[in-house]
């Protein structure tokens, strides 16, 4: 299998699970999306909707395939999503903390760019 698949398939996985598991604890009229751009190589979960008179737009989960690395554009998960591609086989190396500034990536245990 190509790497991008494998990565892609892993990412949509993640994505698709958190979903399951966590849309259940929004609050009444807040619903939670999976969403894929297979043409960008963007995937997120994006939260929305309307508690009270309050509009909840909340991004969870960003991520990005680029340069046949995942970049984590953005991870509010507890035991973060890099974790989840260690386990399934990905190398430390293909894994960038989008979100880390670019000269601070160099002290973190992933790839920099």
């Amino acid at each position: 299998m190509d790497k991008v698949e494998q990565y892609r398939g892993l990412i949509k996985g993640y994505l698709q699970e958190y979903k399951k598991v966590w849309s259940n604890a929004l609050p009444a009229g807040v619903e939670m999306t999976s969403l894929f751009d297979d043409e960008t190589q963007n995937y997120l979960v994006l939260e929305a909707g309307w508690t009270k008179k309050q509009y909840i737009r909340h991004i969870p989960l960003h991520v990005m395939l680029r340069n046949y690395k995942i970049w984590i554009e953005e991870d509010m998960t507890e035991e973060g999503i890099a974790t989840y591609f260690l386990e399934h086989g990905v190398p430390r190396e293909d894994i960038v903390l989008g979100f880390q500034p670019p000269e601070m990536r160099q002290y973190t245990e992933f790839a920099v760019a």
